[in-house]
């Protein structure tokens, strides 16, 4: 059979697969989720809003970590130190230099960009626990130099961030659209999740370039990756410089949501957080960072919304409850990365595409 002859809609084109949305569902699906993320911030409490930005900014660092660990496998807990370094990069450059939003985000990205070029070379040697270890380490480094240098951070008692983010005449942090003044929750929700979505797009493509197929190599067998032309040095170095840049936005974009940064906030227990968001959202794939962030950021909150109807739980010791919101949520928060570690190791993005092959095979799945 000649290829003018052939069904067309049984011709496969190598150029579809290198389209982001090659399929009509696919082009529906985000021409939908486009829709929804217009009209979300104005029909969203300022409280939802709020927990839709922290859910954004984590899905920015959980994209960088799981560019490294979960594409690369390359074990970090040192993800809190690289956000700190972008917190404390853009209030400086935002704010002390005044200079504009655009100037300062890349100045975050490049400043988390340098150090984990630094750090990188060390996964040359080291693997696994060993290089955890080291990771670890740059986390109190990270945190001696937060608290003494203190011309840049204020120390201790932390410091106020006032960069700017407005692009040209366009302030998201005072938005007006169509005659009509939006909250700076609703301005920032729409910076933040146009950032997610640059951020997803760009990690897509890079995973599917050269450079990215050879990181995912180096992950499944370094020494073979190797055997046949992967260059594990740049690989690595590479996968730590993307990562940390993109973990130092969201670290750049939380302290200006915030308007306040302190060392307190980049301890082990935040890099902790960000595996837990790659591990239950789907380690190794591209949206499972952002499921995991909308999960883990949104449930904290919604217990403690909830926690007056919770039986036995209170919002403080005082409160005469069985346990406090506190420990409820750290009690889940571990039993969330036990249960997905142990029954469903792939995270929610494993569940989301059997049910869509389930839907998709209807009324002939079983």
């Amino acid at each position: 059979m000649t290829r003018s002859s052939a069904n067309p809609t049984m011709v496969r084109h190598h150029g579809e697969d290198l389209r982001l949305f090659p399929t009509r569902r696919k082009q529906i699906t985000m021409l939908t989720l486009v829709a929804l993320f217009l009209v979300a911030p104005f029909h969203l409490s300022d409280f939802q809003n709020s927990v839709a930005i922290f859910a954004g900014i984590a899905a920015i660092g959980g994209l960088g970590l799981n560019l490294l660990t979960g594409f690369t496998g390359q074990v970090s807990l040192g993800h809190a130190a690289f956000l700190g370094i972008g917190a404390y990069t853009g209030a400086y450059v935002g704010g002390d230099l005044e200079m504009p939003f655009l100037v300062w985000i890349v100045a975050a990205a490049l400043a988390g960009a340098l150090v984990g070029g630094v750090i990188g070379p060390f996964a040359l040697r080291l693997r696994g626990s060993y290089l955890a270890i080291i990771t670890l380490g740059l986390v109190f480094l990270a945190q001696h130099v937060f608290r003494n240098w203190t011309s840049v951070t204020g120390g201790l008692n932390g410091r106020s961030v006032t960069s700017s983010v407005a692009i040209g005449p366009i302030d998201f942090a005072s938005l007006e659209i169509l005659g009509r003044q939006l909250t700076r929750n609703q301005g920032f929700f729409l910076l933040i999740w146009i950032m997610v979505a640059i951020a997803a797009v760009t990690t897509k493509n890079v995973i599917r370039s050269r450079p990215g197929r050879a990181m995912q190599a180096v992950r499944d067998r370094d020494l073979a990756a190797e055997a046949v032309g992967v260059n594990l040095a740049r690989t690595k170095v590479m996968a730590f410089v993307l990562s940390s840049s993109l973990a130092a936005v969201a670290g750049a974009m939380s302290a200006n949501y915030n308007r306040f940064v302190s060392p307190g906030e980049f301890t082990l227990v935040l890099s902790i957080i960000y595996i837990a968001i790659i591990v239950v959202g789907g380690v190794g794939t591209t949206f499972g960072p952002i499921l995991g962030a909308v999960f883990i950021t949104a449930m904290p909150r919604l217990i403690e919304s909830y926690s007056r109807v919770i039986p036995g739980v209170s919002s403080d010791t005082s409160g005469g409850g069985v346990i406090t919101v506190f420990s409820l949520n750290q009690a889940l928060f571990g039993l969330l990365i036990i249960g997905f570690l142990v029954f469903e190791p792939r995270g929610l993005a494993a569940i989301w595409l059997r049910l869509k092959a389930y839907f998709a095979a209807w009324p002939f799945s079983y």
